[in-house]
């Protein structure tokens, strides 16, 4: 600007696009760190997947530790009890996912129908021989089995197979150990596990389950397996004091929004189903997105707006499984309850897996636990550009309230987003106010907060009439009482 020029003579217009620039610039600049955080992530899981030539086999079966677990070659053993034998299958290959995704090569996988599993080997004896052999011939070090052991059954089987054995919910919990990444994620996930291992904890050999003989140790004495399961209890107890001093936080948040009657939209469904995939599509909330199961472990909360202009917020929730161990969903309570708090659930399902009814069930039971049975439930089936068209077509014949899309190409998109925005809750109370051209902040919160009806312009201000919730009705009418809004 020249020594000569008036300071009110300045292109606005010329301003207003050098800020634009620069906001975009800082946008563009934020999207692409949180990109490459979101690709570190990816590299390092990857990175970590497997360490090749170690072998953890058994000489034995005291020596197993069960505080680790270091996948390497695994066999999966199953007991079909019920169901036909493409559900026993499908939860077999479940099973193999589950087992890769924490690191492992599955090597073999072995089924059996039976009334119930064996309560001393969970398989039968000769099927223990023929999984003995598949372990030596294929160098396996672990056998993984399809369901949640006792303690006797798991001693049992590592004593006759010689090789580290593992179940369903101890697999879970390792896949959780390892993708959690918060403080309260990384909280969650060690009291599900201490509380899975105190039943099973066992020392390095015997003699650790047995008080000392001889002089020196006489006396009441304490074993050293009694001390470990006294430090467990006592760590326990630290991690739920830890756990319920961050859910106040999280409490206070959802408190807030529940104040002002911002509706709450909570994403739910079967882990890899696509859930964070549809928050960043419709938030550009820039959550990891991988395929695998339980790739996010943490609850991701963003504001979004509907095209009315009402404000309410998204959920990402922690993905569920059949068989979900109640441990984790007791230790994962308070990140549940944005679920059980929601005003509407977004039920995201695979439509490209062999069995989707099942997953529904699933999740539904997860659901019906945290006590979010009775909440508005939206069936949203991803994968539709993938998916057979006949199993798409069998799901919304079957399920009233559900939608097809995909997240990937965008497909069916804005027909799901216009069925969130029309079932969030409305609100009830009707006013018609005078607003002075002053208090335009308050013809703003009308807008993002309510439904407005009719918006007309005088020259004493905006007149409005409005449907909005009784915090914003109350202020309002306390306004008029003040004569600061006609009526």
């Amino acid at each position: 600007m020249s020594l000569g020029e008036d300071p009110l003579d300045i292109d606005i217009d010329q301003l207003l696009r050098e800020s634009a620039r620069v906001a975009a610039d800082f946008d563009y600049a934020e999207s692409a760190e949180s990109a490459e955080s979101n690709q570190q992530d990816l590299q390092d899981r990857q990175a970590l997947r497997r360490v090749s030539g170690l072998s953890t086999e058994l000489q034995d079966v005291n020596d197993a530790e069960y505080r680790q677990l270091r996948l390497e070659k695994v066999v999966l053993v199953g007991v079909w009890t019920e169901g036909t034998a493409q559900d026993a299958e499908n939860s077999m290959k479940e099973l193999a996912a589950l087992a890769e995704t924490a690191g492992s090569e599955v090597m073999e996988g072995f089924v059996q129908r039976r009334d119930k599993p064996d309560a001393s080997t969970f398989i039968g004896s000769g099927k223990v021989a023929e999984v003995k052999q598949s372990v030596i011939a294929t160098g396996a070090d672990t056998v993984v089995c399809d369901g949640e052991l006792s303690p006797a059954q798991l001693r049992t089987l590592e004593s006759k197979l010689k090789v580290k054995v593992i179940d369903r919910t101890a697999l879970i919990l390792d896949i959780f150990a390892q993708h959690a990444k918060s403080r309260e994620g990384k909280a969650q996930v060690e009291l599900a596990q201490m509380s899975y291992m105190l039943p099973r904890l066992r020392g390095w050999g015997d003699s650790l389950s047995r008080q000392a003989g001889g002089i020196g140790g006489r006396g009441p004495g304490e074993t050293k397996i009694e001390t470990d399961r006294r430090r467990i209890n006592d760590k326990m107890a630290k991690l739920r004091k830890e756990i319920k001093e961050m859910k106040v936080a999280r409490d206070t948040k959802r408190q807030e929004r529940t104040k002002y009657n911002v509706p709450s939209v909570a994403i739910a469904g079967y882990t890899n189903a696509g859930k964070s995939s549809l928050m960043n599509r419709l938030t550009n909330a820039g959550v990891l997105v991988e395929n695998a199961l339980f790739a996010t472990l943490d609850p991701t909360v963003r504001q979004n707006k509907s095209s009315d202009g009402r404000i309410y917020t998204l959920a990402d929730t922690v993905g569920f499984v059949r068989h979900l161990p109640h441990q984790l969903v007791e230790a994962f309570k308070s990140t549940l309850e944005e679920v059980a708090a929601a005003d509407l659930i977004v039920h995201v399902v695979d439509g490209s897996h062999p069995d989707p009814q099942e997953q529904i069930r699933a999740v539904r039971d997860v659901i019906k636990d945290v006590g979010g049975g009775d909440i508005l439930e939206i069936i949203a089936i991803n994968k539709a550009d993938i998916a057979a068209p006949e199993v798409i077509m069998q799901l919304l014949r079957q399920e009233p309230n559900s939608y097809a899309f995909s997240a990937r190409t965008g497909f069916g998109l804005e027909t799901l987003i216009k069925a969130i925005e029309t079932s969030l809750p409305r609100p009830r109370v009707e006013i018609t106010a005078v607003i002075p051209f002053n208090r335009g902040e308050l013809v703003s919160v009308i807008h993002e907060r309510g439904e407005v009806l009719t918006e007309t312009y005088s020259e004493e201000g905006t007149r409005i009439h409005a449907m909005v919730d009784a915090h914003i009705a109350k202020r309002i009418e306390e306004m008029i009482e003040v004569g600061a809004v006609k009526p």
